[in-house]
């Protein structure tokens, strides 16, 4: 497997005009300013025409310290492939600009624009390239050929991110309900539209509750959109469900009616018809398939954190300063 931990930075070609000087000095080599502005271009180009005019000056600031940072990074492990005897040869080159060629259903002509369009030239491109398999040669030989993940570990992982996991419950439900209107002319019509709503709710609830098909008493009563469906709501999880619904209804068995529930311009009450487990949700067996996610997870955690370890030895063994 492989993990990409250096992002891909391709140069784009800077006017004669650029006063070349060096930013950093990293052991025998050197960052130079035409460096991080062939690299920054574009950046620098989309915050001019993006940030805010007082904001230009410091995000293209912080822009360049990224950009420097990254070209130190690039140094120092080209300078540890080649301490290591690393090298790439031509032929893996061409065999990568295949590859990326492929992937992208380019024909040869449509390439040549794509680098045209990113102010690449051919050599250019293929230098872009070496580096990136020279860091990705020098990363498996360093780091990712040296770990193992144990059995143990994926069994770890496992247990405490999916054999514990709740199964959820799905609730069938039905709605019984009236509203009112709440633009009357007054205070006191108001008061006596929603009187009247309860009133004819709570006739509807002592109906539901003696016996009566519910469905029938919410196709009487109910002017609520679902008394169409005879209330049917249809099944809901409970994270599914809005607060005041799961308060009514997960208290609930099968065939039981909720109290009344006062909402804004409303009354309603619920019925629960069933309650089952989401077959969708059942727990998860540990098989060849789910192993092998969980070492590729722990694999990538376990190369980033050596990665992170690795790069800050050699840079405090290097000699590094910023101009």
């Amino acid at each position: 497997m492989t993990v990409v931990f250096i992002a891909h930075i391709q140069p784009v070609p800077v006017t004669a005009e650029i006063i070349d000087s060096v930013v950093a000095v990293v052991n025998d080599d050197i960052v130079t300013r035409s460096d991080v502005n062939r690299i920054g271009k574009p950046i620098f180009q989309q915050i001019f025409e993006e940030a805010p005019l007082e904001q230009q000056k410091e995000a293209v600031e912080q822009a360049r310290k990224k950009i420097i940072a990254q070209l130190i990074e690039n140094k120092l492990l080209i300078q540890q492939a080649a301490a290591l005897n690393i090298s790439v040869s031509e032929t893996e080159i061409t065999q990568a600009k295949k590859q990326v060629q492929q992937r992208n259903n380019f024909t040869d002509e449509e390439f040549r624009d794509e680098l045209r369009k990113m102010g690449l030239s051919k050599a250019q491109y293929r230098e872009s390239l070496r580096d990136q398999i020279l860091r990705s040669k020098l990363i498996s030989y360093e780091i990712q050929s040296k770990i193992v993940i144990p059995e143990k570990e994926i069994q770890r992982y496992f247990k405490e991110q999916y054999s514990n996991t709740p199964q959820k419950v799905t609730y069938y439900v039905l709605q019984c309900g009236v509203s009112w209107d709440e633009k009357q002319p007054s205070a006191r019509a108001i008061s006596v539209a929603e009187r009247n709503a309860f009133n004819k709710v709570q006739l509807a609830h002592q109906l539901a509750q003696k016996g009566q098909d519910f469905k029938e008493v919410v196709r009487q009563y109910s002017n609520l959109a679902s008394a169409a469906d005879g209330g049917d709501l249809g099944s809901f999880t409970k994270d599914e469900m809005a607060k005041y619904m799961q308060d009514a209804i997960t208290v609930l068995q099968p065939g039981d009616i909720s109290p009344i529930i006062h909402r804004p311009h409303s009354y309603i009450f619920f019925k629960l018809l069933k309650k089952e487990l989401d077959t969708n949700n059942t727990k998860q067996v540990l098989d060849k398939k789910l192993k092998e996610e969980i070492r590729n997870k722990l694999y990538k955690q376990e190369a980033e954190k050596r990665y992170t370890v690795w790069l800050k030895k050699i840079r405090n063994e290097a000699y590094v300063k910023i101009l």
